[in-house]
Protein backbone atom coordinates (compact mmCIF):
# COMPACT_ATOMS: atom_id res chain seq x y z
CA UNK A 1 0.00 0.00 0.00
CA UNK A 2 1.35 3.40 -0.90
CA UNK A 3 2.09 6.18 1.57
CA UNK A 4 -0.74 8.35 0.18
CA UNK A 5 -3.29 5.55 0.62
CA UNK A 6 -2.16 4.92 4.20
CA UNK A 7 -2.35 8.62 5.05
CA UNK A 8 -5.85 8.90 3.50
CA UNK A 9 -7.04 5.87 5.48
CA UNK A 10 -5.69 7.34 8.72
CA UNK A 11 -7.42 10.64 7.98
CA UNK A 12 -10.79 8.97 7.30
CA UNK A 13 -10.43 6.84 10.41
CA UNK A 14 -9.68 9.85 12.54
CA UNK A 15 -12.69 11.65 11.10
CA UNK A 16 -14.91 8.72 11.99
CA UNK A 17 -13.60 8.60 15.57
CA UNK A 18 -13.98 12.34 16.10
CA UNK A 19 -17.63 12.21 15.07
CA UNK A 20 -17.31 13.83 11.67
CA UNK A 21 -20.01 12.65 9.22
CA UNK A 22 -18.64 10.17 6.68
CA UNK A 23 -18.59 10.99 3.01
CA UNK A 24 -21.87 10.18 1.26
CA UNK A 25 -22.46 9.64 -2.43
CA UNK A 26 -25.37 10.86 -4.53
CA UNK A 27 -27.33 7.62 -3.99
CA UNK A 28 -27.14 8.00 -0.19
CA UNK A 29 -28.32 11.60 -0.36
CA UNK A 30 -31.23 10.70 -2.61
CA UNK A 31 -32.55 8.18 -0.11
CA UNK A 32 -33.17 10.83 2.54
CA UNK A 33 -36.87 11.71 2.94
CA UNK A 34 -37.86 15.13 1.71
CA UNK A 35 -40.73 17.48 2.41
CA UNK A 36 -42.62 16.09 -0.57
CA UNK A 37 -43.18 12.85 1.34
CA UNK A 38 -45.56 14.69 3.68
CA UNK A 39 -47.80 15.25 0.66
CA UNK A 40 -47.11 12.15 -1.42
CA UNK A 41 -47.60 9.56 1.33
CA UNK A 42 -51.22 10.59 2.14
CA UNK A 43 -52.00 10.82 -1.58
CA UNK A 44 -50.57 7.33 -2.14
CA UNK A 45 -52.62 5.95 0.76
CA UNK A 46 -55.74 7.60 -0.64
CA UNK A 47 -55.17 6.09 -4.08
CA UNK A 48 -54.42 2.58 -2.78
CA UNK A 49 -57.44 2.52 -0.45
CA UNK A 50 -59.97 1.35 -3.14
CA UNK A 51 -57.78 -1.62 -4.01
CA UNK A 52 -57.34 -2.51 -0.32
CA UNK A 53 -61.09 -2.34 0.22
CA UNK A 54 -61.54 -4.47 -2.92
CA UNK A 55 -59.45 -7.23 -1.34
CA UNK A 56 -61.28 -6.86 2.00
CA UNK A 57 -64.66 -7.20 0.27
CA UNK A 58 -63.47 -10.31 -1.57
CA UNK A 59 -62.80 -11.87 1.86
CA UNK A 60 -66.25 -11.01 3.24
CA UNK A 61 -69.63 -12.67 3.22
CA UNK A 62 -72.63 -11.29 1.35
CA UNK A 63 -74.29 -10.26 4.62
CA UNK A 64 -71.21 -8.31 5.72
CA UNK A 65 -71.21 -6.29 2.48
CA UNK A 66 -74.75 -5.09 3.20
CA UNK A 67 -73.91 -3.52 6.56
CA UNK A 68 -73.96 0.27 6.77
CA UNK A 69 -71.71 1.88 7.73
CA UNK A 70 -69.21 -0.61 6.27
CA UNK A 71 -67.21 -2.66 8.77
CA UNK A 72 -64.27 -5.00 8.53
CA UNK A 73 -65.07 -8.71 8.24
CA UNK A 74 -65.08 -10.61 11.51
CA UNK A 75 -62.93 -13.59 12.41
CA UNK A 76 -59.48 -12.55 11.24
CA UNK A 77 -57.51 -14.47 10.04
CA UNK A 78 -59.21 -17.92 9.95
CA UNK A 79 -62.63 -16.76 8.75
CA UNK A 80 -61.05 -14.35 6.27
CA UNK A 81 -59.04 -17.13 4.69
CA UNK A 82 -62.08 -19.40 4.49
CA UNK A 83 -64.18 -16.66 2.88
CA UNK A 84 -61.31 -15.81 0.54
CA UNK A 85 -60.94 -19.39 -0.71
CA UNK A 86 -64.71 -19.82 -1.07
CA UNK A 87 -65.26 -16.54 -2.97
CA UNK A 88 -62.34 -17.02 -5.35
CA UNK A 89 -63.39 -20.62 -6.07
CA UNK A 90 -66.95 -19.47 -6.74
CA UNK A 91 -65.75 -16.73 -9.08
CA UNK A 92 -63.69 -19.25 -11.04
CA UNK A 93 -66.35 -21.97 -11.26
CA UNK A 94 -69.63 -20.04 -11.63
CA UNK A 95 -68.66 -18.93 -15.15
CA UNK A 96 -66.11 -19.96 -17.82
CA UNK A 97 -63.47 -17.79 -16.17
CA UNK A 98 -60.58 -19.73 -17.67
CA UNK A 99 -61.97 -19.21 -21.18
CA UNK A 100 -62.28 -15.48 -20.51
CA UNK A 101 -58.66 -15.36 -19.35
CA UNK A 102 -57.56 -17.14 -22.53
CA UNK A 103 -59.60 -14.81 -24.77
CA UNK A 104 -58.28 -11.70 -23.02
CA UNK A 105 -54.69 -12.95 -23.22
CA UNK A 106 -54.98 -13.71 -26.96
CA UNK A 107 -56.55 -10.34 -27.74
CA UNK A 108 -54.14 -8.36 -25.54
CA UNK A 109 -50.90 -9.86 -26.80
CA UNK A 110 -52.01 -9.76 -30.44
CA UNK A 111 -52.91 -6.08 -30.10
CA UNK A 112 -49.60 -5.33 -28.37
CA UNK A 113 -47.54 -7.06 -31.07
CA UNK A 114 -49.52 -5.29 -33.80
CA UNK A 115 -49.00 -1.89 -32.20
CA UNK A 116 -45.28 -2.44 -31.74
CA UNK A 117 -44.88 -3.44 -35.39
CA UNK A 118 -47.19 -0.99 -37.16
CA UNK A 119 -46.54 1.99 -34.89
CA UNK A 120 -42.79 1.53 -35.37
CA UNK A 121 -43.15 1.51 -39.16
CA UNK A 122 -45.51 4.49 -39.19
CA UNK A 123 -43.46 6.47 -36.69
CA UNK A 124 -40.26 5.89 -38.65
CA UNK A 125 -41.91 6.90 -41.93
CA UNK A 126 -43.27 10.14 -40.45
CA UNK A 127 -39.92 10.98 -38.85
CA UNK A 128 -37.48 10.08 -41.64
CA UNK A 129 -39.20 9.72 -45.01
CA UNK A 130 -39.90 12.91 -46.92
CA UNK A 131 -43.11 12.68 -48.94
CA UNK A 132 -45.90 15.01 -49.96
CA UNK A 133 -48.38 15.68 -47.16
CA UNK A 134 -46.25 14.21 -44.37
CA UNK A 135 -46.98 17.06 -41.94
CA UNK A 136 -50.68 17.13 -42.80
CA UNK A 137 -50.93 13.37 -42.30
CA UNK A 138 -49.23 13.62 -38.92
CA UNK A 139 -51.63 16.39 -37.84
CA UNK A 140 -54.59 14.26 -38.89
CA UNK A 141 -53.27 11.37 -36.80
CA UNK A 142 -52.89 13.68 -33.81
CA UNK A 143 -56.41 15.02 -34.38
CA UNK A 144 -57.84 11.52 -34.00
CA UNK A 145 -56.59 11.54 -30.41
CA UNK A 146 -59.18 14.22 -29.65
CA UNK A 147 -62.10 12.22 -31.11
CA UNK A 148 -63.94 10.22 -28.41
CA UNK A 149 -64.39 6.54 -29.12
CA UNK A 150 -68.15 6.89 -28.63
CA UNK A 151 -68.25 8.96 -31.84
CA UNK A 152 -66.69 6.28 -34.07
CA UNK A 153 -67.79 3.04 -32.41
CA UNK A 154 -70.96 2.67 -34.54
CA UNK A 155 -69.11 3.11 -37.89
CA UNK A 156 -66.41 0.68 -36.71
CA UNK A 157 -69.10 -1.81 -35.70
CA UNK A 158 -70.73 -1.54 -39.13
CA UNK A 159 -67.37 -2.18 -40.82
CA UNK A 160 -66.82 -5.25 -38.63
CA UNK A 161 -70.32 -6.45 -39.52
CA UNK A 162 -69.67 -6.15 -43.26
CA UNK A 163 -66.39 -8.06 -42.80
CA UNK A 164 -68.11 -10.81 -40.82
CA UNK A 165 -66.10 -10.22 -37.65
CA UNK A 166 -68.91 -9.48 -35.18
CA UNK A 167 -68.90 -11.82 -32.15
CA UNK A 168 -65.37 -13.01 -32.90
CA UNK A 169 -62.02 -12.21 -31.33
CA UNK A 170 -60.98 -10.63 -34.64
CA UNK A 171 -63.44 -7.80 -33.94
CA UNK A 172 -61.45 -6.99 -30.80
CA UNK A 173 -58.06 -7.26 -32.49
CA UNK A 174 -58.24 -5.75 -35.98
CA UNK A 175 -59.58 -2.24 -35.10
CA UNK A 176 -56.88 -1.87 -32.42
CA UNK A 177 -53.78 -3.11 -34.25
CA UNK A 178 -52.45 0.46 -34.45
CA UNK A 179 -53.08 3.48 -32.20
CA UNK A 180 -52.38 7.19 -32.79
CA UNK A 181 -50.63 7.52 -29.45
CA UNK A 182 -48.14 4.78 -30.33
CA UNK A 183 -47.37 6.44 -33.66
CA UNK A 184 -46.88 9.80 -31.98
CA UNK A 185 -44.61 8.50 -29.21
CA UNK A 186 -42.37 6.46 -31.49
CA UNK A 187 -42.21 9.24 -34.09
CA UNK A 188 -41.01 11.64 -31.39
CA UNK A 189 -38.33 9.18 -30.35
CA UNK A 190 -37.12 8.71 -33.93
CA UNK A 191 -36.74 12.48 -34.18
CA UNK A 192 -34.25 12.43 -31.31
CA UNK A 193 -31.96 9.84 -32.92
CA UNK A 194 -29.02 11.18 -34.96
CA UNK A 195 -29.33 10.64 -38.69
CA UNK A 196 -25.63 9.72 -38.90
CA UNK A 197 -26.40 6.30 -37.40
CA UNK A 198 -28.72 5.47 -40.29
CA UNK A 199 -26.33 6.92 -42.86
CA UNK A 200 -23.52 4.71 -41.58
CA UNK A 201 -25.76 1.64 -41.83
CA UNK A 202 -26.84 2.59 -45.35
CA UNK A 203 -23.20 2.97 -46.41
CA UNK A 204 -22.54 -0.54 -45.11
CA UNK A 205 -25.25 -1.83 -47.46
CA UNK A 206 -28.26 -2.06 -45.14
CA UNK A 207 -31.69 -1.33 -46.56
CA UNK A 208 -33.99 1.18 -44.91
CA UNK A 209 -36.06 -1.59 -43.37
CA UNK A 210 -32.90 -3.40 -42.28
CA UNK A 211 -31.64 -0.20 -40.68
CA UNK A 212 -34.89 0.15 -38.75
CA UNK A 213 -34.94 -3.45 -37.53
CA UNK A 214 -31.24 -4.06 -36.86
CA UNK A 215 -29.96 -0.62 -35.86
CA UNK A 216 -32.75 1.60 -34.52
CA UNK A 217 -35.19 -0.76 -32.82
CA UNK A 218 -32.56 -2.32 -30.50
CA UNK A 219 -31.97 1.16 -29.03
CA UNK A 220 -35.70 1.75 -28.46
CA UNK A 221 -36.31 -0.45 -25.42
CA UNK A 222 -37.82 2.36 -23.34
CA UNK A 223 -40.38 3.74 -25.85
CA UNK A 224 -41.29 0.28 -27.14
CA UNK A 225 -41.86 -0.90 -23.58
CA UNK A 226 -43.98 2.17 -22.90
CA UNK A 227 -46.16 1.61 -25.96
CA UNK A 228 -46.42 -2.09 -25.19
CA UNK A 229 -47.35 -1.70 -21.53
CA UNK A 230 -49.85 1.10 -22.10
CA UNK A 231 -51.48 -0.82 -24.94
CA UNK A 232 -51.59 -3.93 -22.78
CA UNK A 233 -53.22 -2.08 -19.87
CA UNK A 234 -55.80 -0.49 -22.16
CA UNK A 235 -56.63 -3.68 -24.07
CA UNK A 236 -56.79 -5.86 -20.95
CA UNK A 237 -59.20 -3.46 -19.19
CA UNK A 238 -61.31 -2.54 -22.22
CA UNK A 239 -65.03 -2.98 -21.60
CA UNK A 240 -67.05 -0.76 -23.95
CA UNK A 241 -65.90 -2.18 -27.29
CA UNK A 242 -66.24 -5.87 -26.26
CA UNK A 243 -69.70 -5.01 -24.90
CA UNK A 244 -70.72 -3.89 -28.39
CA UNK A 245 -68.85 -6.38 -30.56
CA UNK A 246 -69.27 -9.61 -28.53
CA UNK A 247 -72.57 -11.35 -27.83
CA UNK A 248 -71.73 -14.97 -26.93
CA UNK A 249 -70.34 -15.98 -23.56
CA UNK A 250 -67.53 -18.10 -25.04
CA UNK A 251 -66.00 -15.06 -26.79
CA UNK A 252 -66.22 -12.70 -23.82
CA UNK A 253 -63.19 -11.05 -22.29
CA UNK A 254 -62.58 -10.72 -18.57
CA UNK A 255 -64.03 -7.25 -18.14
CA UNK A 256 -67.15 -8.14 -20.10
CA UNK A 257 -67.49 -11.46 -18.32
CA UNK A 258 -67.39 -9.80 -14.91
CA UNK A 259 -70.55 -7.92 -15.81
CA UNK A 260 -72.38 -11.27 -15.88
CA UNK A 261 -71.88 -11.51 -12.09
CA UNK A 262 -74.15 -8.48 -11.69
CA UNK A 263 -77.73 -9.71 -11.38
CA UNK A 264 -80.93 -7.87 -12.12
CA UNK A 265 -82.01 -7.91 -8.48
CA UNK A 266 -79.14 -9.34 -6.40
CA UNK A 267 -75.39 -9.00 -6.86
CA UNK A 268 -72.97 -11.26 -5.05
CA UNK A 269 -70.42 -8.57 -4.28
CA UNK A 270 -67.77 -10.78 -2.63
CA UNK A 271 -67.65 -13.08 -5.67
CA UNK A 272 -67.61 -10.10 -8.03
CA UNK A 273 -64.76 -8.47 -6.11
CA UNK A 274 -62.83 -11.77 -6.07
CA UNK A 275 -63.10 -11.96 -9.86
CA UNK A 276 -62.02 -8.34 -10.15
CA UNK A 277 -58.93 -8.96 -8.03
CA UNK A 278 -57.95 -11.92 -10.21
CA UNK A 279 -58.25 -9.81 -13.37
CA UNK A 280 -56.11 -6.98 -12.01
CA UNK A 281 -53.22 -8.88 -10.42
CA UNK A 282 -51.44 -9.68 -13.75
CA UNK A 283 -51.57 -6.06 -14.90
CA UNK A 284 -50.34 -4.77 -11.55
CA UNK A 285 -47.34 -7.09 -11.65
CA UNK A 286 -46.50 -6.12 -15.24
CA UNK A 287 -46.80 -2.42 -14.45
CA UNK A 288 -44.60 -2.67 -11.36
CA UNK A 289 -41.90 -4.43 -13.39
CA UNK A 290 -42.00 -2.00 -16.34
CA UNK A 291 -42.81 1.34 -14.68
CA UNK A 292 -39.18 2.52 -14.73
CA UNK A 293 -39.33 2.71 -18.52
CA UNK A 294 -42.18 5.25 -18.55
CA UNK A 295 -40.26 8.25 -17.24
CA UNK A 296 -37.20 7.36 -19.30
CA UNK A 297 -39.24 7.12 -22.47
CA UNK A 298 -41.18 10.37 -22.06
CA UNK A 299 -38.04 12.24 -21.02
CA UNK A 300 -36.16 11.13 -24.12
CA UNK A 301 -38.89 11.32 -26.76
CA UNK A 302 -41.31 13.98 -25.60
CA UNK A 303 -39.00 16.98 -25.71
CA UNK A 304 -38.22 17.42 -29.35
CA UNK A 305 -41.02 18.34 -31.71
Amino acid sequence: MSYVAVERADTLGAAGVSGTAPLQGPETRRRRPSGWHLLLVPVALLMIFPFVWLIITSASTLAETRVFPPTLPAGFPVTWIQNLVHNYREAWTQAPFGRWVLNTTIVTFTVVIGNLAFCSLAGYALARLRFFGRTALFLVILATLMVPFQVVMIPVLLICKYLGMVDTLAALVVPNLVTPFGIFLLRQFFKTLPVEIEEAARIDGATRLGTLVKVLLPSMAAPLATVGIMTMLWSWNDFLWPLIAITSQDNMTLQLGLSSFVGSHVTNWPVLMAGTVMTQIPMLLIFLVAQRWFVQSFASSGVKG
